[in-house]
């Protein structure tokens, strides 16, 4: 069965350094799982790199049996059936009957080639798998209305064709799990990723980490982890809880002018940066302790919403940002996963190329 963990790593730019430019390829399609993201060129010449650029590359129909393969790069037969395992799963080795024996070849008869099958393959299946996401997700208007103010985290999706029904585990249960948000030690019992998806899917406003948690009945570090899956596959996207915010500057303001004075606030506090009639409003509020959230509010109203965010951090505060699905509809979120997928995989067919291209050299 296809399945294939897409990873967006920066390009190799300018490298013509074959067993670079095949470390990067086995990267990308999450095909080597380093230990520590400190790994370089000789943790990546492990034992998938070795049967690659040893046999399958350098003569890649000659129709390799997994003795021969094992000669070809060392490893033991055990070895060598781990790696055809994935390299089958992933799209780019295919298998044919010789007699009683299996031979393998890599499709196309090229790198470049079998990326490009492999590409067409996943981009299909994902579809699929988006369109059967999408049935899940709730339209809202509403739930977009905050505009995205983030950092995107490096794209990282599983793509997963479905697999046999399994008793007990449902159409999203197989889906979450396919697409890799349940993680890759996950219990079959345990189904917090597909309960974090179902309350975001749902909801028409983003929703805290804490909340998420307590509403779950669930650590944080356990939903916290959930929800990254969540953005790095394109389908949870972070934004500021604006609600929040005005609450967090009263209580800032509150605090420091009780413990250190007006002086400080309107210095290292940073309300002396506002303009002058805001931060006047502020003062005379806190110090006549009429100040209230609503008051606060309105204040800063008028205030955009980067200087908001620098004032609550001199405060002593930090910006409050709640998770939200990653569209009005689930078309929205599936043309978002596609689009990133896409990315990634022409940067695997540009790296592919360059690699034929190098070895031909």
């Amino acid at each position: 069965m296809f399945r294939i963990r897409l990873v967006e790593l920066p390009m190799p730019t300018g490298s013509k350094d074959p067993d670079i430019l095949l470390s990067w390829i086995l990267d990308s399609m999450g095909l080597v799982r380093r230990k520590s993201g400190s790994g370089g060129l000789d943790e990546a010449q492990g034992a998938l790199h070795r049967l690659m650029m040893g046999a399958l590359i350098s003569e890649p129909l000659k129709g390799w049996d997994a003795k021969s393969l094992g000669e070809a790069s060392g490893l033991s037969q055990t070895g060598v059936h781990h790696q055809l395992v994935k390299l089958r799963e992933s799209g780019l080795v295919s298998a044919q009957t010789d007699g009683r024996w299996h031979v393998h070849v890599l499709r196309g008869g090229s790198i470049s080639a079998a990326v490009e099958i492999m590409s067409a393959e996943a981009m299909a299946i994902l579809k699929l798998r988006m369109s059967e996401l999408g049935s899940f997700v709730t339209e809202s208007d509403e739930r977009m209305s905050i505009p995205i103010d983030e950092q995107v985290p490096e794209f990282r999706v599983v793509v997963s064709e479905p697999g046999a029904i399994v008793e007990g585990v449902d159409s999203l249960d197989s889906l979450v799990n396919d697409l890799g948000l349940s993680g890759d030690r996950a219990r079959t019992d345990d189904r917090i990723a597909r309960i974090v998806l179902e309350e975001l899917a749902n909801g028409s406003s983003a929703i805290t980490v804490l909340a998420l948690s307590e509403k779950m009945g669930e650590t944080r570090s356990r939903v916290g982890r959930a929800v990254e899956r969540m953005r790095s596959a394109g389908i949870v996207e972070r934004v500021p809880m604006m609600d929040r915010i005005a609450q967090d500057v009263y209580l800032g303001v509150m605090r420091q002018y009780d413990a250190r004075g007006e002086e400080w606030l309107m210095t290292r506090g940073g309300i002396g940066r506002l303009d002058g009639g805001i931060s006047k409003k502020l003062l005379n509020g806190v110090k006549k302790k009429s100040l209230s959230i609503e008051k606060v509010q309105l204040i800063l109203q008028p205030v955009p919403l980067e200087t908001q965010k620098v004032l609550l951090n001199t405060l002593g505060g930090r910006m409050p940002y709640g998770f939200r699905i990653a569209g009005r509809d689930g078309d929205a979120v599936s043309e978002r996963v596609m689009r990133n997928a896409d990315r990634t995989l022409r940067r695997l067919r540009t790296v592919a190329m360059r690699l034929d291209e190098a070895l031909s050299d």
